[in-house]
């Protein structure tokens, strides 16, 4: 008998280094599960109220259980509990709130208890096992891994790592690629979540950054640092562009990326499933960048609005379809991989465009200045787009207008200031019949002209501009239906940039005793060490592209 409990107890231990082997964890987590195990096993036997506890002896496999008893002065459950003079009499240095232990004599499992040890054992090992996954590839997201296909279920593709199991979701797969059980894949680790069941590590070949990672693997300056993956876009399984610079002027990245043939390019090529890519040679200059990024297209000429990030591109009228892409493919790319939103004009287009302009801006001359056509569109030519520029610029600025003289400057510039006035006089009739309190025309940088916009957005007084945001006044850009729409602002068509509207905003603020001086002071510190903050954290980026 004493043979048999010796091999069993041996057994114990074979079976604990066998399951810490197979799911690479340590023994001691098994036996402590195996332990928990008997701990459940005794209790159903002693009763569920007995406080039991197990311990395995790791090197010889022997079972102790032993029955803990908390010390009390009123005895009320004696499953869990001894009174202080039975537990003197066995310790006189027993106090209450201590713990008497008991030894058990040895349990004899049962077909039932038995299947609830198994179950207890399996739980606690999977737990420790999805810990250690946890643990192992928390810091891996970012990396590209290979793994073989485990099975595919409703779409997604289960993949054994080797160590873990994880899961590439259908809407991270490359439009129709198909996974068989056995297949090998290569997928980008974009996700690692401590979950209760199911994988716990996302997977995906439809992300940025794998194309980046594909061409870290295959060209040797994007993985020495020499040549930087600025930016990526992708259109899965269709196209692609990548914009890279060189830190070393001998070094071509583009002629780098391509490879001799395009060797290297096609190789990341053929993991996409033939993605077709356009690689482009980053600059810091917004402008060449976005004409770079709309290869293969030409660009006759660019307008930039830095405030909105959008810029106006204009190409020949041949060329719109080619910078427009198939369903818009080629700009949403470049928009993408550029940051701005991108308008694309034809040069007839834009032609029609600055006629129209010109026709719009020499009638409001010729109202406001009652001067004929060819004085307004002289004015017009000369780059004068507002009565403010013709009343307050130096006079002989107008005076050197071929065809006029002095007198006549003299007297255009008489005839603006006495419309800009008449027409303040009108805007402050209207912004009072409006009900804008006067107090709300001190905030600086607040004209009439904008008092009387904000008065019909029931903007009404210095509280509630206070509490405007910057959007309110300015506009703002949503994405809908996977393209940029504005939404106008309060003072739109004033030329107001978004810094211009804050400042006003926290005058306001100041002026209604919302914020102090100091605060003021405070705020304009914190933008210049969150920006320090934020140029460290692209240049780490950049190095760990």
């Amino acid at each position: 008998m004493a043979t048999a409990v010796s091999a069993n107890r041996l057994e114990l231990l074979q079976i604990a280094d066998a399951v810490a082997r197979e799911k690479v964890i340590d023994r001691q987590i098994v036996i402590s599960a195996m332990e928990d195990a008997i701990q459940k096993a005794a209790r159903s036997r002693y009763g569920s109220e007995t406080n039991i506890k197990a311990e395995i002896n790791s090197k010889t496999g022997e079972i102790r259980l032993t029955r803990l008893r908390e010390v009390v002065e009123t005895l009320e459950n004696p499953a869990a509990e001894i009174s202080v003079e039975d537990a003197r009499e066995r310790n006189p240095a027993a106090q209450v709130g201590d713990f008497m232990s008991e030894p058990l004599p040895p349990l004899d499992f049962g077909r039932i208890a038995a299947q609830s040890a198994k179950q207890v054992i399996v739980q606690k090992v999977r737990e420790a096992e999805r810990e250690r996954q946890y643990d192992e590839y928390k810091d891996r997201i970012g990396d590209v891994v290979n793994g073989v296909v485990k099975r595919v279920e409703y779409g997604n593709v289960i993949v054994d790592l080797g160590r873990a199991e994880s899961i590439i979701r259908r809407d991270e797969l490359i439009p129709r690629e198909t996974y068989r059980p056995g297949d090998r894949v290569r997928a980008y680790i974009y996700d690692v979540r401590s979950e209760q069941r199911g994988p716990q590590i996302f997977l995906s070949r439809t992300h940025p950054q794998f194309m980046a990672k594909l061409f870290g693997q295959e060209v040797p300056e994007i993985y020495d640092g020499i040549i930087e993956i600025k930016s990526v876009a992708r259109d899965p399984g269709s196209r692609a562009k990548i914009a890279v610079i060189s830190n070393d002027s001998s070094i071509d990245p583009v002629g780098a990326c391509v490879g001799m043939r395009g060797s290297r390019v096609q190789a990341v090529v053929n993991e996409l499933q033939g993605e077709k890519i356009d690689i482009i040679p980053w600059s810091p200059e917004a402008a060449s960048f976005i004409v770079n990024a709309l290869q293969p297209a030409e660009v006759v000429k660019v307008v930039l609005d830095e405030d909105a990030e959008r810029i106006e591109v204009v190409v020949p009228d041949d060329q719109l379809s080619l910078a427009i892409g198939r369903r818009g493919q080629n700009v949403r790319l470049a928009s993408q991989l550029t940051g701005w939103d991108i308008d694309i004009l034809t040069e007839q287009e834009e032609s029609e465009r600055r006629q129209k302009e010109f026709a719009e801006r020499t009638d409001m001359f010729m109202e406001a200045l009652d001067v004929d056509e060819v004085v307004a569109q002289l004015l017009v030519s000369e780059g004068f787009s507002s009565v403010e520029e013709v009343a307050y610029v130096p006079l002989d600025e107008v005076a050197g207008i071929e065809g006029f003289d002095e007198e006549t400057a003299e007297e255009i510039q008489l005839r603006a200031k006495e419309y800009l006035q008449r027409l303040e006089e009108e805007l402050t009739a209207k912004r009072r019949e409006i009900g804008v309190e006067d107090a709300l025309a001190e905030v600086p940088g607040v004209s009439t002209a904008m008092l009387v916009a904000l008065g019909e957005n029931d903007v009404k007084t210095v509280d509630d501009l206070a509490g405007c945001a910057t959007d309110d006044l300015t506009g703002w850009f949503e994405r809908v239906d996977g393209e940029s729409k504005r939404f106008a602002g309060f003072l739109d068509g004033f030329d107001l940039s978004r810094e211009e509207a804050e400042a006003m905003i926290m005058a306001a603020r100041l002026k209604a005793g919302w914020v102090s001086e100091a605060d003021l002071a405070a705020m304009q510190e914190e933008p210049a060490e969150e920006g320090a903050e934020v140029e460290a954290e692209e240049d780490n980026a950049g190095e760990s592209v």
